[in-house]
């Protein structure tokens, strides 16, 4: 046995705990099929989105952690719902009106709105496989509409057909009453208008395999259950699905749980053996309520991005799954510096802690070796201070302070800087609140000042950081905090900053010393 496997079977980590949960139940054997398959899914009536990101790089870390522990192959399926019927025409699409013309219509028999694509659902699944590629996933795109029509589905749903009363009798206890009436898992698409009907079914010949629904004119309609010609109620859908590609992992949001557990029942009835499953948190706005789609709180991926790197969403995702978490833009500095700390210590780590690092999963086991040199705190408030959008500012800063440092040598470090300019511009500057120092401030100030003149120009952050506890301490404030909050309110106009020895010898002795003096003076800081 390899040191990893040996390492990687004694980890706690999340993703391994998943992998292990995969070998239990393969029992260490590869399946009849010859692979491991883990499944996302992803319903193309709208686009992707920031869920979309999340279960599919979660599901990618479970299936690195799984090639850690075992040689078995394995494949990921991101499969589309795109057979299902339109329910709703979202707000944000071109030609709204004319796309009502098609409600319940599966969705790859609608018109594509953008005219770049045959129909609405190939437009969404292409955006889907363009999204996952831009971040580089591995994975297997597979459409629902394609499976059903390609009879790839058809044994398995001849055997909901052979067992339809089993299948139905997991359901009907989850419905109302008028429900009930009407239930069935097939969904029959009419061979006049092509809509996604749901109807009773009044017959059913599973020898033919084929059923009969009543139009509303009282005509009796046959239609086969395979080749296409109906699709499956969801939760039917999804355990056929799981049954029919024989699935081994899937994950999904923890208001799905009841789904997952009928969807397994019903799994079982087929012949088959539902996946292992993890259900995860769903994230919360900023004011704590869940993030939904339709009303459009929280953030968007191109949101996330416009102000941090994708590796910082990735961390954030990694971060307590089965935890609800804030999903809104003040999150986004801390989840940059905690991704570069930890992309820092990697390469000092012993293999242990390397293994269990969420950069070991984050970049699939090879994390890149360039640093961040600064926090993005950091950034942000020297952003801040020098009340700048120009990069070269920033950087004749960065450069003083970091000389083996320039935009060319530290990529990582220039990106930052933009991201930092994006978030001052947006979040920081229209939120600057200056105030002007109390007495007993003053006089703090006045002994940091006298302090700071006594260092060199090219103090190391330390000694800056060690003289200005100091002045906390002897100049007698209740808490250190409470001098540090105020150090961030009076000259930078914000409550909460930086570690300030860092930022002094980032933003420069003689230049911090001129902030002080203004302060000191009662200056307006936001001139």
């Amino acid at each position: 046995m390899s040191e990893m496997r040996a390492l990687a079977e004694k980890s706690n980590a999340w993703p391994f705990a998943e992998a292990k949960a995969i070998l239990k139940r393969l029992n260490g054997k590869t399946p009849e099929k010859g692979y491991v398959l883990f499944e996302t899914g992803y319903g193309p009536s709208g686009l992707p989105h920031i869920g979309t990101f999340g279960e599919v790089a979660r599901t990618s870390w479970v299936r690195h952690a799984f090639h850690q522990l075992s040689d078995i192959p394995t494949r990921l399926f991101a499969f589309s719902d795109d057979m299902d019927g339109l329910r709703k025409v979202p707000d944000n699409l071109p030609n709204k009106e004319a796309l009502e013309l098609y409600l319940g219509t599966p969705l790859t028999a609608i018109p594509d709105p953008f005219g770049t694509h045959p129909s609405f659902g190939e437009h969404n699944n292409a955006r889907l496989q363009t999204f996952l590629d831009d971040f580089g996933f591995e994975y297997e795109f597979i459409s629902s509409t394609e499976r059903y029509k390609d009879g790839h589905f058809d044994a398995t749903l001849m055997k909901i057909l052979e067992r339809f009363d089993d299948v139905i009798n997991v359901i009907l206890p989850t419905l109302g009453e008028e429900r009930r009436k009407s239930y069935s898992p097939f969904l029959p698409l009419c061979p006049k208008t092509g809509i996604v009907l749901q109807v009773p079914v009044i017959e059913r010949d599973p020898t033919a395999g084929t059923i009969v629904y009543q139009e509303e004119d009282g005509t009796k309609t046959e239609v086969p259950v395979t080749g296409g010609h109906c699709k499956l109620q969801w939760k039917a859908d999804w355990a056929m699905r799981w049954a029919a590609l024989d699935v081994d992992y899937e994950m999904s949001g923890k208001d799905l749980i009841e789904s997952v557990n009928l969807s397994g029942k019903i799994c079982r009835i087929l012949d088959g053996k539902p996946p292992v499953g993890f259900s995860y948190e769903l994230f919360l706005d900023d004011n704590g309520e869940k993030i939904s789609k339709s009303r459009g709180n929280g953030l968007t991926v191109d949101e996330w991005l416009r102000y941090a790197p994708p590796e910082s969403l990735a961390y954030f995702m990694y971060q307590k799954p089965r935890a609800a978490k804030r999903l809104y833009f003040d999150v986004i500095p801390r989840q940059v510096d905690e991704y570069s700390r930890m992309l820092d210590a990697y390469d000092t780590q012993e293999p242990a802690k390397q293994i269990d690092n969420p950069v070991n999963f984050i970049h699939m086991g090879t994390p890149p070796s360039e640093k961040a040199h600064l926090s993005f705190n950091i950034l942000l408030n020297l952003a801040n201070v020098c009340a700048t959008e120009d990069k070269s500012v920033l950087w004749h800063f960065i450069a003083r302070y970091r000389p083996d440092a320039s935009p060319e040598t530290a990529p990582m470090l220039d990106r930052l800087v933009e991201y930092a300019i994006n978030y001052y511009q947006d979040f920081v500057r229209p939120n600057k609140a200056y105030r002007k120092a109390t007495d007993d401030e003053r006089t703090a100030l006045t002994d940091l000042e006298t302090r700071l003149k006594a260092l060199p120009v090219d103090a190391e952050a330390e000694e800056f950081q060690t003289e200005v506890y100091q002045v906390g301490k002897l100049e007698m404030f209740a808490d250190q905090k409470d001098w540090f909050k105020a150090l961030y309110e009076i000259l930078l106009g914000q409550s909460q900053g930086p570690r300030m020895g860092s930022f002094i010898a980032l933003y420069g002795r003689d230049e911090t010393l001129l902030l002080i003096v203004k302060a000191i003076r009662g200056d307006d800081l936001a001139g």
